[in-house]
């Protein structure tokens, strides 16, 4: 006997909060290799082979484990929002911050893209219809002020931002924007099959432009470079969301974005660890005043919907 499956079809499990927060860690852990590793590809790879290629080998995996685990295809709705989940995390941010890092330093990038956690939150009231209270929006104002503090302090802020500031900017919104929507379709689909369907939704946009950089720049790296390239592809890209997408659709959209706070220090740690770019006493201060602000909006009650999500997949 045959039964035919669609993707509203749910498996719900009972997940508290703490479930949430941890599997949003593991995606913060994930995603704070992702502007070092940029930043070594950009140096021997076009930015535009970095940005979609990425995209291209992750939807070559996200194809696998969809055929694997027997998904069932989207709804029309459920795929018209994940056109806003690609547009957000598969192009627009890779794009955004591969540019960025060809002129700037990873650690730099780190503390500016703090400015995420902030505007993930903002989509989540708009996209989810999640409430915060007025303490969460006090702290995550206060991690923003931080960080438009620190662009200014250190040079970048000269009555008009860099060029490079105006790109990590723009995928910090776009990104927002697709952790929000991506955070409300893993209560659908489970994280791991949201960030599947989205990177094979967004084939026809990354193939062709992968096809025409790798033809305009011929890809050659040292081992250093296609190592960076395969972080970003197989875990910032791919297993990354997995985690961060379940983590949000547990925990909250607004509550668990905010734990991306913490990402500057892990972010700057590895800049200055495996890179060796100097992390300057105002990109600490800057990092270590945001985690405060972490740890002050996960005290708060985020006002999540009901923890009644589908199951991991």
């Amino acid at each position: 006997m045959t039964t035919q499956r669609s993707a509203t079809e749910r498996t719900t499990v009972t997940a508290g909060p703490g479930a949430g927060i941890t599997l949003g860690a593991l995606g913060v852990l994930a995603f704070s290799m992702s502007l070092p590793a940029t930043r070594v590809a950009v140096q021997t790879l076009d930015p535009w082979f970095v940005a979609f290629g990425r995209a291209v080998g992750a939807a070559l995996l996200a194809w696998a484990y969809l055929r694997l685990t027997g998904a069932p295809r989207p709804t029309r709705d459920q795929w018209r929002r994940l056109s806003t989940v690609a547009l957000g995390v598969v192009v627009g941010f890779p794009l955004f911050t591969s540019l960025a890092l060809t002129t700037q330093t990873s650690a730099h990038g780190a503390v500016v893209v703090t400015v995420l956690p902030a505007l993930t939150a903002v989509f989540a009231v708009l996209r989810a219809g999640e409430r915060p209270p007025p303490l969460f929006w006090i702290a995550s104002a206060a991690g923003l002020l931080l960080v438009l503090a620190f662009l200014a302090s250190s040079g970048s802020m000269h009555g008009t931002l860099s060029l490079a500031d105006l790109f990590l900017l723009a995928a910090v919104v776009l990104c927002g924007l697709g952790y929000a929507e991506g955070g409300v379709l893993a209560r659908e689909l489970g994280g791991a099959r949201t960030i599947c369907w989205a990177l094979l939704l967004s084939l026809p946009v990354t193939v062709p432009i992968t096809a025409v950089a790798a033809i305009a720049h011929r890809p050659q790296a040292d081992a250093a470079g296609w190592a960076a390239f395969g972080y970003l592809t197989v875990v910032s890209m791919f297993l990354g969301f997995f985690a961060w997408y379940a983590g949000l659709a547990r925990g909250g959209i607004a509550r668990v974005g905010q734990i991306q706070l913490a990402q500057p220090v892990l972010t700057l740690s590895w800049s200055a660890l495996l890179l060796g770019e100097a992390v300057t006493p105002a990109a600490l201060v800057a990092a270590g005043a945001v985690l405060a602000c972490v740890v002050l909006i996960q005290r708060t009650r985020a006002g999540a919907r009901p923890a009644q999500v589908n199951s991991f997949r």
